[in-house]
């Protein structure tokens, strides 16, 4: 088992922060931040006229790194849009998938096919998972955010309000290490194509929609509760993916306008945050999700 002691994490912290990558701690063995949450914020220190979340207090500060990790042997997170990056995470099917599901490279392999581009080689770090993090450097004219399933199954990509495990972390026993040359390429154009958000559109001048009939409105409610409990139940390592697949299933009754978006990313936003996942995760999957949902909605069926 290899071994990850405070020293050998500590070396990895300070190697990604040498290259510019802004860097935190993160829990031992496991991914999550080891700083506190929002709700538990004393309200000193760093803290002390409002709370600094991880991606504001990732830093490449040599004396700051020093000084956390020598507190405990903690993972090392790197906050991607700060550190000018992103990031697209190529994952494993879960244990409980399908045989035969094929894995986050796959489709990625797949997607840059159907775009007439070659996969785009840069730096590549194999997960402790045995997935992929493919480094790219940002564009600099746009502020990308994360999306989640959105280019392909088991495709993510983290940008701004995102991090990743950094190379010499350990997870299960399994350490994420550089997987070939160790050049950063830039974003390809195409890609950057793709994860721009979509530019909002210019309000009609034409009469508003009918009102919404009770009916609709009562129906939508009722998914909208059986969707949130959907969430509040996902299994660990379900949680990110049920709360995009959950989204993506409200995201027809924004567009048909029984439901307010904010009321729905309000409602999901609590219920993301509630079963442990990141207010910044929470907000990327489910801007995604209602994006993805308005522009492939169709029509609301006519009645018989």
């Amino acid at each position: 088992m290899p071994q990850h002691s405070s020293s050998t994490l500590l070396s990895a912290a300070l190697r990604a922060a040498e290259r510019g990558w802004h860097v935190f701690p993160l829990r031992p063995g496991g991914k999550r931040p080891a700083l506190h949450s929002e709700t538990a914020c004393p309200r000193t220190g760093p803290c002390t006229t409002s709370h600094v979340k991880w991606e504001q207090r990732a830093t490449t500060d040599p004396d700051r790194i020093r000084a956390a990790w020598s507190v405990g042997a903690f993972n090392v997170g790197i906050a991607t849009g700060p550190s000018g990056l992103v990031v697209v995470d190529l994952d494993m099917p879960k244990l409980n998938s399908e045989a035969g599901t094929p894995d986050g490279a796959t489709t990625f392999g797949a997607l840059c096919e159907r775009a007439g581009h070659p996969v785009p080689r840069t730096r590549t770090i194999r997960t402790a998972s045995g997935g992929q993090h493919r480094y790219f450097s940002a564009p600099a004219a746009a502020r990308l955010r994360n999306t989640a399933g959105t280019l392909a199954p088991l495709v993510d990509t983290r940008a701004w309000g995102g991090y990743v495990v950094a190379a010499g972390s350990v997870i299960n026993g399994c350490r994420y290490a550089v997987d070939g040359p160790a050049l950063i390429n830039p974003l390809p154009p195409w890609l950057r194509t793709l994860l721009l958000p979509p530019h909002p559109q210019a309000a009609a001048t034409v009469p508003g929609p009918a009102p919404v009939p009770l009916r609709a409105h009562r129906y939508a409610e009722t998914a909208l509760q059986r969707e949130r409990e959907t969430v509040r139940t996902a299994s660990e390592g379900r949680r990110n993916t049920t709360l995009l697949a959950s989204v993506r299933a409200m995201g027809r009754f924004v567009a048909w306008g029984d439901l307010p978006r904010h009321a729905v990313e309000t409602a999901f936003q609590a219920e993301g945050e509630a079963i442990g996942l990141t207010a910044a995760e929470c907000r990327a999957t489910i801007t995604s999700a209602l994006n993805w949902s308005l522009r492939t909605c169709r029509p609301r069926p006519e009645a018989a």
